[in-house]
């Protein structure tokens, strides 16, 4: 017998060697993909949140929102993000273009006071443009006017059409620290009244004073305030804008100054508001 029958096999083992690190998957690209994109979203809403308008914002909500044709308050009026429903009578968001059928309900019309602006708000946004526009008309018919019209001041509110009428430096429109008119204010009302005519809208008076230097023990801002809206409509009424008209008359002391110095004579003013029709 062959004496190598008895020995070992040899065994080769022969290990593979993979050059590189090979493919781990890609996974985490996808995971790191929507993390990105969600924060971009994120960012996107805050920035969204803090410059817009809480009536913007409202809107925004309502073009996203599936109940759109249920909300009272709907993306089917005019403006941005707005349309109207081709189903005028089967949804609730309607804008008031009229109804498909002849006779209709109360439930199956369409209605103007969900999807436009109500009829009275465009009435009045004409009415105080005209206002304003013929008020700043009278500028061009003397150097006098010219100069009266450096002491008003109107705009646009949610209450209505403010005119503000305050002291200039060193031209006041009342006798110092009094409620007495002084010929300016004569004649700026002279300048006013006629324009209110245009309107028959209710109207408002407010006045305001500047702070004093120091802390009195008896501040007279209160009474002087009160005093001077109440002079001013009795000026109105003399240049013949109708009593009927006045709604309110108050006074503000010096609690809402209009420039940043509290003490500034142009904080010493009386405003003219011709309140919205509703």
């Amino acid at each position: 017998m062959d004496a190598r029958s008895n020995a070992a096999p040899v065994i080769i083992k022969r290990k593979k060697i993979v050059a590189g690190g090979g493919h781990h998957g890609g996974a985490w690209k996808v995971a790191y993909a929507d993390f990105v994109t969600a924060m971009m979203a994120f960012f996107l809403l805050m920035w969204l949140l803090g410059a817009t308008t809480e009536k913007q914002r409202k809107g925004i909500a309502d073009y996203f929102s599936p109940t759109v044709p249920v909300n009272r308050v709907s993306g089917g009026g005019s403006g941005a993000f707005g349309g109207d429903s081709v189903f005028s009578e089967e949804t609730l968001a309607q804008s008031g273009t009229g109804a498909s059928s002849r006779n209709t309900t109360d439930s199956r019309q369409a209605r103007g006071d969900l999807g436009t602006a109500p009829e009275g708000a465009v009435a009045d946004e004409s009415l105080f443009a005209e206002v304003q526009s013929t008020l700043s008309a009278r500028s061009g018919e003397s150097l006098a006017s010219d100069e009266l019209l450096r002491h008003i001041l109107t705009r646009v509110t949610d209450e209505g059409l403010v005119i503000e009428i305050s002291d200039r430096p060193g031209v006041p429109l009342f006798a110092q620290e009094g409620a007495e008119p002084m010929p300016l204010l004569h004649r700026i009302t002279a300048l006013v009244a006629p324009v209110l005519e245009l309107a028959r809208n209710d109207i408002a008076i407010a006045a305001h004073t500047r702070a004093r230097p120091v802390i009195l023990a008896d501040n007279p801002v209160w009474e002087l305030s009160a005093a001077r809206a109440n002079r001013m409509r009795h000026l109105l009424e003399e240049a013949g804008t109708g009593p009927a008209r006045m709604r309110r008359v108050t006074g503000h002391a010096d609690r809402s100054p209009a420039v940043a110095n509290p003490m500034d004579p142009r904080n010493n003013r009386v405003e003219v508001i011709v309140l919205r029709s509703d």
